[in-house]
């Protein structure tokens, strides 16, 4: 008699092959990226310095403008990281995502990347693996619970592959997709990362993505990796910094109303080359291909690493590829944020590392270091952790990512200490993380339902689990038509009103705000809602609980704010919020 595979058998046969598609679509990536700019780049050198000038500028911008037709005609899904798309599909639509949604996320990819737009590939990889990984759960006819589960399955093999960084995969999609630790989510992602991590070091070799010759023989913990303080306050500012930056510009581009939506990449192709021949020439920086803001740029962290670069040069490449992030990112283009991410803490400790050489060699402080070039290696290493946990907020990733590319624990104290404070002080500055903040932003809110947890009843979560976090607000010092010429199109039914302190005074309806046009009331919203009853909840509230108070106080919607204080909006949560994931953990259970 012929026996059949169990459920939990076909599901962990299905990871296997993932990992197997997975690392070979990761692997392909890195080469096609690779292949691109090497091509690029001895375009660029064939004729001489001249045609340097010329080629340099125009090819991301030539990128950029493919890029962009794609995505505004074919692949709109494309666009940006990869990791808020992913999310959102894991989240709200039960981990659907096609395989043609990997496909251009792959060219894509690798035109805009390839071409010298200085973005990474990580995110863009986990998109492509999480798209292989939900279309084989599809084909072998998975229930939605096991497709969705499929998703941090793909995402894991992704970044083990691009990274060749097991450890740090797993640790990674716990941290930044699933919202709580189960075995059954570990069993599977574990295979996957496994096989695609084997696949990668059988094509690429057994080193991590960057070599790093810092054994502990070299460097052993000292008093001196106590820069790891100043470090991590550094990182958890500028991180902040460049998260506020990067939205902000994201924000402004929208606003080029006049502008076609497939030209936008272009031109920021074009401004990025511009920004990239300018640090050349203010580096000097010619020899290396990747040497440089174009592209992914490991080679100069590689050279950092080394001792290779000054201050001078490591300053320049700071700020020339945030700049050049901003711009790449904010634009449309397609590609990741976590290769920048790593460059711009790699270059800000090494600035930390060549000051240190500085004390010490003008007032003999920090006696016992050991070689100049272990030294600065060490500070960019350390200036990687603590900056990959400022931004992308995932600071147990950042400590294993950089044990994993070391294998030296002698930095795992320093790394904590300088992870940890940047995490907090970010985390401080900014309350919502950044993919998070890049899904509001583009109007996606997610309905983070735990996973792997079963019938559990989703009245009894917190509101905080579905509220809007980024809601749009109208100005309590402005009168209405002066809001309504403010939100330019934004309809809602409601807003919160804030006033000049920054606090929360009132709810008004997009209709109240029109009724005071035309009855011309022209008073500062804060005095037209200072007699009002305002109806609030607090984050920890139970979805029941509100939704059986709006009911109660007859109101569509009811701001979510602070504990402590009754005056600080966290968000807001709507009848339609609550009814929509009603339907969506219906759909999601009625159909397993």
């Amino acid at each position: 008699m012929r026996r059949r595979f169990s459920d939990n058998q076909r599901f962990l046969i299905l990871c296997t092959v993932a990992g197997v598609l997975c690392g070979l679509a990761a692997v392909g990536f890195h080469l096609a990226i690779e292949y691109t700019f090497h091509l690029v780049w001895h375009l660029s050198q064939m004729t001489g310095p001249v045609w340097f000038w010329v080629v340099m500028p125009l090819m991301p911008a030539a990128g950029g403008l493919i890029v962009g037709l794609f995505l505004w005609k074919i692949a709109p899904s494309a666009s940006g990281s990869g990791i808020p798309q992913t999310k959102a599909a894991y989240y709200n639509d039960f981990g659907r995502i096609t395989l043609k949604d990997g496909f251009f996320r792959f060219l894509l990819g690798t035109i805009f990347i390839g071409m010298g737009n200085a973005l990474g590939r990580e995110g863009p990889t986990v998109h492509m693996c999480a798209a292989i990984a939900s279309t084989l759960g599809r084909w072998a006819g998975l229930a939605k619970a096991r497709v969705q589960a499929m998703v941090p399955v793909g995402m894991g093999a992704g970044i083990a592959a691009a990274f060749n960084a097991p450890l740090s995969a797993i640790f990674f999609v716990f941290e930044e997709l699933l919202s709580d630790f189960s075995t059954k989510a570990l069993g599977g992602i574990v295979i996957a990362v496994v096989v695609a991590a084997a696949v990668s070091r059988s094509i690429l070799g057994e080193d991590p993505v960057l070599q790093v010759g810092l054994s502990e023989d070299n460097v052993r913990t000292a008093w001196w990796m106590l820069v790891s303080l100043p470090l991590g306050v550094a990182s958890g500012f500028v991180g902040s910094f460049f998260v506020t930056t990067l939205l902000k510009a994201r924000s402004i581009q929208r606003q080029w109303k006049g502008l076609p939506v497939w030209m936008k990449p272009a031109l920021g192709g074009l401004t990025v080359g511009i920004v990239g021949v300018s640090a050349f020439a203010f580096t000097g920086y010619f020899g290396d291909p990747q040497t440089g803001v174009f592209s992914i740029g490991y080679i100069s962290l590689d050279a950092a690493f080394e001792g290779r670069l000054i201050f001078i040069v490591l300053l320049a490449l700071f700020v020339f590829k945030f700049i050049a992030v901003v711009i790449s990112y904010a634009t449309g283009g397609s590609g990741g944020l976590f290769s920048p991410t790593l460059f711009l803490g790699g270059m800000l400790g090494g600035i930390f590392g060549v000051a240190l050489l500085y004390l010490h060699r003008e007032f003999g402080w920090f006696g016992g270091l050991p070689r100049d070039e272990d030294v600065v290696g060490a500070c960019v290493l350390l200036g990687m952790g603590a900056m990959f946990a400022s931004i992308v907020r995932c600071p147990i990733t950042s400590l294993v990512i950089i044990f994993e590319m070391t294998r030296n624990y002698s930095f795992i104290l320093p790394l904590i200490a300088g992870n940890m404070i940047a995490y907090f002080i970010s985390a401080r500055k900014r309350a919502v993380p950044l993919y998070d903040a890049l899904l509001i932003q583009d109007g996606v809110t997610l309905r983070k339902m735990p996973s792997y947890q079963g019938m559990r009843d989703y009245q009894n979560l917190p509101v905080s689990a579905i509220m809007t976090h980024d809601s749009v607000t109208v100005d309590g010092s402005l009168n209405s038509a002066e809001n309504l010429k403010l939100l330019d199109g934004r309809k809602h039914h409601g807003y919160p009103v804030i006033n000049a302190e920054g606090a929360l005074c009132g709810m008004i309806t997009h209709h109240e705000l029109l009724e005071n046009v035309e009855h011309e009331l022209n008073e500062p919203l804060a005095k037209l809602v200072l007699d009002q009853r305002l109806v609030t909840v607090l984050p920890d509230t139970s979805i029941r609980a509100v939704a059986a108070q709006l009911i109660k106080e007859d109101v569509l919607q009811v701001p979510v704010v602070s504990q402590k204080d009754a005056t600080k909006l966290l968000g807001i949560v709507t009848l339609h919020d609550i009814a929509r994931q009603q339907n969506a953990v219906t759909e999601q259970f009625g159909r397993d």
